[in-house]
């Protein structure tokens, strides 16, 4: 039953705030399975995560990702999404994804960031993976190496290139429509989540980006929403 409904746990950031409700929203407009939304949030993680900021991070959950399987019991599966993304597909068709030969599955990219600064005049480090783990479906019982004690203390290159699993055969693959990087890549009509990696719409040098419309879009039926129920 537990896998039944999709649990989806986003990077929450203070300075992006509207992305994690938009993004919500895009979910929740299409998905026809039951979700549950967790936002990973800095001050609700004291005792279990409290490492301390490193300069080169550009969003507050780039390292508390990896706490998710150890939130989750490692039980299940769980789904973690960057909040600056929007889903233009049915969740449920990711989900169905899963795959228990792999401990974790990911879009796994082949590029190199076409900018040196992102968003807010944040510098763009460049490695091996990189947005990987951006978009990760968590095989939670076989990411136990990635304990409390772990992820508080691993380095930004062990957390984010997985080398907390015994292998890359552990990655499983999954296609490129799931975790499509708008700036980088070409508009695709068939991307069903993209992901605003160098900066959202909500900025204003981002907003004529591809999806920008979109987006914008999915914010106003948000506050249509709340502006009805209120």
């Amino acid at each position: 039953m537990l896998d039944q409904i999709a649990r989806i746990f986003v990077g929450f950031d203070t300075k992006e705030v509207v992305a994690y409700h938009v993004l919500a929203q895009s979910i929740i407009e299409r998905s026809s399975v039951p979700v549950v939304f967790s936002p990973i949030v800095l001050d609700n993680l004291a005792g279990i995560f409290n490492r301390e900021r490193n300069p080169l991070q550009s969003t507050e959950f780039s390292f508390s990702r990896f706490i998710v399987p150890y939130l989750c019991g490692y039980e299940g599966w769980s789904l973690f999404m960057d909040c600056d993304m929007l889903a233009r597909a049915d969740v449920a068709e990711l989900w169905a994804l899963r795959d228990d030969r792999y401990a974790v599955m990911c879009v796994k990219h082949d590029y190199q960031p076409k900018i040196d600064t992102k968003f807010l005049g944040q510098a763009q480090t460049k490695y091996e993976k990189k947005n990987w783990s951006s978009v990760m479906l968590f095989n939670n019982a076989r990411c136990k190496a990635l304990s409390k004690e772990f992820v508080n203390t691993a380095t930004g290159l062990q957390l984010h290139q997985f080398k907390w699993l015994e292998g890359d055969d552990l990655i499983g693959e999954l296609p490129p429509v799931w975790n499509h990087l708008v700036n980088e890549y070409d508009y695709r009509e068939d991307a069903k989540i993209v992901h605003f990696t160098d900066g959202g719409p909500y900025f204003d040098e981002y907003r004529n980006d591809d999806y920008a419309e979109e987006w914008f879009a999915a914010r106003e039926r948000m506050l249509f929403v709340q502006q009805r129920q209120g």
